[in-house]
């Protein structure tokens, strides 16, 4: 397979908050070769705190995204550590936005690969957050779209989730005067254990399903899976992409001046929404509200993840069930054919 790991130098960008950003980086990989054509796009943008090594497990002949047959992009979204992030760059760091995220992405694909259409705009979480913004921005450009886990905007109730996860993590002494001055590690295992009880349904726990993955007890669960997790990136880094999260919604931009159902309406891809059936802060209910919206799709269906996995029920790294239901409806999906109404 063919891959190759660039950092595209946006410059000096000026942002949606009006502020400039000096010399902007997105760092992202590709993977397989851009037809001649270049019809056989597929982006992936990265969820919270995730780098594209952590996509990298779906991206395989016989897995979701074929890169035999498709030139797949991964852009790292910023506050990730590697495209600009308050780790990198000098402070203070400004508000950043999906749009921002958005715009320079589509910088990278135009003029670096002159890439005019996407087959697909595949995301989990905040990625399909930003496979929803991609929709309705670009809306001439995106074939098909498949939301994971994701939503046109964040609700109250996962704004208040994201602000438990930020009490947790800036808690920690190592918070100080807005910023972290070194590790919090008891701000990282606080954030953890937040997480742990959103990320994965009570069904979850219940039938405790940690032990199909060799899990002894539910508190070596939590301490293997979870007390780490997030040690592994800064941790104002982590602040940064909460803002992002928080914030977002595809209509809180000048083309759409906060009207929802308009943007919503913007949206001509074939529409694939993908929650977690038992997700906990992207509900279902959510994209059943966004459903009745895109009244200009050329087809939007809701199909339910049928697991107990919660969140994580839309990034299954080994969960062969929940991977089996997402392969199925991509495939699915990219068989629709770009022009048709269905």
């Amino acid at each position: 397979m063919t891959a190759h790991y660039e950092i595209f130098e946006a410059g000096d960008v000026v942002l949606q908050s009006g502020t400039v950003f000096p010399s902007l980086k997105l760092a992202y990989k590709t993977y397989g070769t851009l037809s001649g054509a270049k019809d056989n796009v597929i982006l992936y943008p990265t969820s919270f705190s995730a780098q594209h090594f952590d996509t990298e497990w779906l991206i395989d002949p016989d897995g979701l995204l074929d890169p035999t047959r498709y030139f797949i992009v991964i852009p790292n979204l910023f506050g990730n550590g590697l495209s600009s992030s308050p780790s990198n760059t000098a402070a203070p760091f400004p508000e950043v936005t999906y749009h921002d995220a958005i715009a320079v992405q589509h910088r990278l694909l135009t003029e670096r690969f002159g890439i005019s259409k996407l087959a697909l705009v595949y995301g989990w979480s905040m990625g399909g957050m930003q496979a929803y913004h991609w929709a309705a921005l670009h809306p001439d450009m995106v074939e098909r779209a498949a939301v994971v886990c994701g939503s046109a905007r964040c609700a109250p109730y996962n704004h208040v989730f994201l602000e438990s996860v930020k009490a947790a993590l800036t808690a920690d002494p190592a918070f100080r005067h807005g910023r972290f001055a070194e590790k919090p590690v008891a701000g990282y295992r606080a954030m953890g254990r937040v997480y742990a009880g959103w990320a994965m349904s009570h069904g979850f726990y219940r039938d405790e399903l940690w032990r199909e993955a060799g899990f002894t007890s539910l508190e070596d669960y939590l301490v293997r899976v979870w007390d780490a997790t997030f040690a592994r990136r800064d941790a104002n880094d982590l602040l940064a992409q909460i803002g992002i999260w928080q914030n977002g919604d595809i209509s809180r931009c000048a083309s759409f001046a906060g009207d929802f159902d308009r943007a919503l309406a913007a949206i001509k891809a074939h529409m694939l929404l993908m929650p977690g059936a038992t997700d906990r802060y992207f509900d279902v209910r959510d994209n059943e509200d966004e459903l009745g919206r895109q009244v200009n799709a050329k087809s939007a269906v809701l199909h339910p993840i049928p697991s107990l996995h919660g969140h994580r029920a839309g990034n299954p790294v080994g969960n062969p069930r929940d991977q089996a239901f997402i392969k199925a409806e991509i495939a699915d999906l990219l068989g629709k054919q770009a022009g048709n109404r269905s």
